[in-house]
């Protein structure tokens, strides 16, 4: 009597699998025998943004929770913001030759005073080094902070007082794209749009604006004005 080959048993539903193989779970790729299942890379995260509404009505531009009379909109326009690295360079070259000439002339000072008494002219030297390393610090700090920022690429729309509404986008083309329907709602008092846009979020003091700007309320504000 021949004896019949032993097989594994199987599941309804599926077919012979040599002895030895893995079973894959239902939905998962198969690999070949000795090989792991390498899990796919994790999605990029999002870009860490807050988002704004840009809307046209009643005669009105909405920035955000900001409102200007379209009939006071004198220049829309779009263009690069770049950082002041070349300013940001020569203050850190300023302010590091100020320090060491202060720390360098308090030292001196704290030499002739130690021959009256050494432990006040240590105290003294110890008090002026740390500062100026703590003030060599912070100038760095603020040299980095504009080397690093990166430029950015703004919507700009003047109006005829001292403000101006400033956004940005992930997409350039995006606000290219809405110079001519703002200007278009301008003439056309019927108009009405919304958008979803980015809020500038910079250090003014980082950035030329082209014009002399101050922005109204510090980091974040979408607002500015002439100085």
């Amino acid at each position: 009597m021949e004896s019949t080959p032993h097989q594994e048993y199987q599941p309804p539903g599926q077919g012979f699998q040599p002895p030895g193989q893995r079973t894959q779970p239902p939905g998962q790729p198969a690999q070949p025998p000795g090989q792991y299942d390498i899990p796919p890379p994790p999605a990029v995260p999002p870009r860490s943004v807050r988002a704004i509404d840009l809307r046209v009505g009643k005669r009105l531009l909405w920035v955000g929770a900001a409102a200007y009379p379209l009939q006071n909109i004198t220049r829309v326009y779009t263009f690069t913001m770049t950082p002041r690295r070349k300013e940001a360079t020569l203050l850190f070259l300023k302010r590091t030759a100020l320090i060491l000439s202060v720390a360098f002339g308090l030292t001196i000072v704290a030499g002739l005073a130690a021959f009256a008494d050494t432990s006040t002219a240590g105290g003294i030297l110890t008090f002026v080094w740390l500062g100026a390393i703590a003030a060599l610090v912070f100038s760095v700090v603020e040299l980095f902070s504009v080397l690093t920022a990166p430029a950015q690429y703004v919507l700009a729309m003047e109006t005829s007082g001292p403000s101006i509404a400033m956004v940005t986008s992930a997409d350039p083309h995006q606000l290219d794209r809405l110079v001519a329907p703002i200007v278009q709602a301008i003439e056309n008092p019927e108009a009405e749009f919304q958008v979803k846009v980015e809020q500038l979020l910079v250090n003014p003091r980082n950035y030329y604006f082209g014009d002399n700007v101050n922005m109204y309320g510090g980091s974040g504000n979408v607002g500015v004005g002439n100085s």
